[in-house]
């Protein structure tokens, strides 16, 4: 079909796709409306709008080759590299294990929903491991894993839909836990009572309080894309080798071979180990976070283009069901556990919401309601998310793809 602006015009698509993507930061991080449908979604739109009114292609060099083929892969090293695990698990021990039992829910809420849904849901068996590594991690893990299983642009585009949706409904409950007396009467709430008696208030939005102002220099850029873009060459290397010497003889082979062979969970590897063991340097580096997440953000503008507004009306409300599954469980584990297990209110719902929406939605949470010392916490097993959602999204999907 013609459209406004032809295939090859890649410096007009590239343009477009900046600044669409560019406004969708400034919306999020200037108006409060904006910061709760998140900026990815209001990049999705642009997109999707763009294309069904034939303004841009659903297709051509600049969304499938460069952004799917390298922008993608480049940014998941980059949101890896502060993954030290030595420091994650000395800080944050306490966070840590109520994280694994939201991320162990989400598991059994995505074979749940999975076994509830998949008749009348094409395609999810790879929607269920999408959404277990997002709703584990976030938008990182999202990306890698519909990479990995080469989700159809539509089915993406609806999940994409539906997640945010859902994940919208999801932050207002977690915001408004706190005020219900049922929560405040059985679990305890040290940080809400000191916020409550310094009468303390936040007037940013959470994408603002989050993404504050840090220096950045060009040697930081240069080594941060350099280390990402040797880890994203390595990982290649490696998986194509293990893909093809581990035989697919048996079903324990053919799952370590789906394992092994998977170029991202590789990469998700090495960047762990790199930020592990040369954590002092990596330390040094400014702007990883940054620089990944605009990339991330350039990604969920492409998710939207092949995406037709009636598949995505006749496809979103069942995947809003299926995500809405899995938020249910994930708060289910994290509550009752975290009752059982004499945890804090606070920790609880930062738990659930690291797992749910990631660091960056976890620490927005935590700065705004003013819990202010678990901010770092939070912040480091958030990130750890970005680590272990590919992996247990990968184990959800050899399971249920084969």
């Amino acid at each position: 079909m013609k459209t406004l602006i032809d295939p090859d015009n890649t410096l007009a698509l590239m343009a477009i796709t900046c600044t669409c993507v560019a406004f969708s930061i400034y919306a999020e991080q200037r108006w409060s409306w904006a910061s709760k449908l998140s900026g990815a979604i209001i990049a999705l739109i642009f997109a999707v709008t763009l294309t069904n009114l034939n303004i841009i292609p659903s297709s051509c060099v600049w969304f499938d080759d460069v952004i799917w083929g390298y922008v993608v892969p480049l940014s998941i090293p980059l949101l890896l590299l502060n993954c030290d695990i030595k420091k994650i698990w000395k800080e944050s021990g306490r966070l840590l294990l109520i994280f694994f039992i939201g991320s162990l829910g989400t598991v059994t809420a995505a074979f749940t929903g999975y076994f509830l849904l998949h008749p009348y849901i094409e395609n999810l068996d790879c929607v269920a491991a999408m959404m277990t590594g997002s709703y584990i991690g976030g938008g990182v893990n999202f990306a890698a894993l519909s990479l990995a299983y080469d989700v159809p642009g539509n089915t993406i585009s609806a999940a994409t839909v539906a997640d945010n949706l859902m994940t919208a409904l999801y932050f207002l409950m977690l915001v408004a836990i706190p005020s219900i007396p049922f929560f405040r009467k059985f679990y305890k709430h040290p940080h809400m009572d000191q916020v409550e008696k310094q009468g303390a208030s936040a007037n940013k939005t959470q994408a603002a309080a989050y993404w504050s102002p840090k220096n950045i220099s060009l040697k930081d850029i240069a080594f941060c894309f350099a280390i990402s873009a040797v880890i994203v060459w390595l990982s290649s290397i490696v998986s194509g080798f293990l893909g093809n010497v581990i035989p697919v003889s048996n079903p324990v082979c053919k799952m370590l071979n789906g394992f092994l062979g998977n170029m991202y969970l590789i990469m998700t590897t090495i960047s762990m180990l790199i930020a592990t063991l040369f954590s002092k340097q990596i330390q040094k580096l400014s702007g990883t976070q940054e620089l990944g997440t605009f990339l991330i953000y350039l990604f969920f503008f492409v998710i939207g283009v092949p995406a037709s507004i009636m598949e995505i009306i006749k496809n979103a409300p069942l995947l809003f069901v299926f995500c809405a599954i899995l938020v249910v469980i994930n708060m289910a584990f994290c509550f009752v556990f975290g009752k059982l297990l004499h945890y804090n209110l606070e920790e609880i719902i930062l738990a659930s919401n690291a797992n749910v929406g990631g660091p960056t939605t976890a620490v927005a949470m935590a700065v705004s309601q003013g819990w202010t010392e678990l901010v770092g916490p939070i912040l480091l097993v958030g990130t750890l998310g970005y680590v272990i959602g590919t992996y247990f999204g990968t184990f959800v999907g050899q399971i249920l793809i084969g």
